[in-house]
């Protein structure tokens, strides 16, 4: 019981002593933080996500048919570069950043606006500028893994680009699979097991 309470103790002073270092505020930008909706970011910022987000909706867009957006293609994308894509982490951010900068150079100068608070027709109008950078390119082809992909990776959510695609993700696997096996006895369609 001793050890018990003495852990108590130092836990409660420890929580203490963080809260009293916290400067006024904190603590309830943090909770509305751990409260925010939707999935965490892994690579972008919030400002580059809305930005890589716009740019993928105007790629693949939402009209009669869901898009980009809506098949969560901006998770995809943050969690690639954050992962199995993070060799391209770096450049891409380069890239991001000369993308914005560029887009500050041409715009007026009392216009400070961000390319996602653009109007979907003055984006469409900057992406054709940069339509052969490879900030753009790399972009387009997340994108569409984003739209394609298995649903686990981030991106497809609810299977969206498949409905758009027709395709059901049901696994069929019916013998012969191959020359090695097309006589192999155990084998029950039925079933899809071996005997």
């Amino acid at each position: 019981m001793d050890d018990l309470s003495r852990r108590l103790l130092l836990q409660a002073i420890a929580a203490t002593l963080g809260a009293a270092a916290l400067p006024r505020g904190w603590t309830e930008i943090a909770l509305a933080a751990a409260e925010a909706p939707g999935p965490k970011l892994s690579f972008f910022t919030a400002e580059e996500a809305a930005d890589v987000e716009a740019v993928a909706a105007q790629i693949v867009p939402t009209d009669d048919t869901p898009g980009a957006r809506e098949a969560g293609a901006i998770q995809f994308i943050d969690r690639a570069l954050a992962t199995f894509l993070s060799q391209l982490g770096a450049d891409y951010r380069v890239q991001l950043a000369e993308f914005q900068a560029a887009l500050r150079k041409q715009r007026p100068a009392t216009d400070a606006r961000p390319f996602a608070a653009l109007d979907s027709d003055q984006q469409i109008a900057y992406l054709k500028t940069v339509d052969r950078t490879p900030f753009f390119e790399t972009t387009r082809l997340l994108t569409l893994l984003g739209m394609f992909v298995l649903p686990k990776y981030g991106g497809n959510r609810d299977g969206i680009g498949w409905k758009l695609l027709g395709f059901e993700d049901q696994h069929a696997f019916y013998p012969p699979f191959g020359f090695y096996d097309r006589d192999y006895p155990g084998f029950t369609v039925e079933t899809g097991r071996t005997r």
